[in-house]
């Protein structure tokens, strides 16, 4: 164990490069006596990992890993989650099984398309998910008929929902009946709620960009791993 504040790793950090949870969840487990530094347990927040230090948790040796992150353009018909119990196609079916561990950062619906991100970093997937960092998710909106624009402010302003007042940071006409929205916000089904409040239904809906996060390139079901360079660049840009 390290003594000098300028060496090593701090813990939290270390735990969250072995995709045991994000830095601030690593926290916890440390509080909770979980973790071992060279064979005793520490609770100290401040504690530093180094080269040739064997760390553990719950009783098993933790390596550092290299992080994956895999962008996927997600087809409608697929749900976010590993596991269905009405045998549902998910989008793990759609992956390599060596990517059967990386966790979803942000659920699209059943009915929906578009960008998902998917990796071992609890880092990351904070970053992305917080809502302190405020992160923009871009969505390109098909309404059953043309929308009235005198109502904009309303989705802008927000609309009242079981979860609060949920809103728009912007809306963009592409054409009367195709928008783009943009939220930070992720209420449940969060922009068909709000449209239909205002008596319009969603036929199509496709998430285009999370953070700086995009996949122009990709067909519909594909998906790409991303190289360190894509996604300190893009991660940098959206903290």
């Amino acid at each position: 164990m390290s003594s000098g504040a300028e060496k090593g790793v701090r813990l939290n950090k270390f735990l969250a490069s072995c995709g045991i949870g994000s830095r601030r969840g690593s926290e916890n487990f440390i509080r909770e006596g979980r973790v071992e530094l060279n064979g005793e347990i520490v609770t100290d927040l401040s504690s530093r990992v180094v080269a040739g230090d064997h760390v553990r948790f719950d009783g098993k040796i933790l390596k550092s890993q290299e992080d994956i992150t895999v962008v996927l353009n997600k087809p409608k018909g697929y749900l976010c989650t590993r596991n269905d119990p009405q045998g549902r196609k998910t989008i793990y079916k759609i992956l390599p099984r060596t990517f059967s561990n990386l966790n979803y950062v942000g659920r699209l619906d059943l009915d929906s398309s578009g960008l998902i991100l998917l990796t071992s970093s609890g880092e990351l997937t904070e970053q992305l998910t917080h809502p302190r960092f405020h992160v923009e998710k871009e969505y390109e909106v098909h309404l059953d008929r043309a929308f009235d624009g005198a109502k904009t402010h309303k989705l802008l302003e927000g609309i009242h929902l079981a979860e609060g007042v949920a809103k728009a940071e912007s809306v963009h006409f592409d054409s009367r009946r195709r928008l783009r929205v943009v939220l930070t916000q992720g209420y449940n089904r969060q922009i068909r709620r709000m449209f239909s409040r205002l008596g319009y239904k969603v036929k199509r809906l496709e998430r285009t960009r999370v953070g700086d996060f995009t996949a122009p390139a990709l067909s519909t079901g594909d998906y790409q791993v991303l190289n360190h360079s894509e996604i300190e660049a893009a991660s940098t840009r959206a903290s």
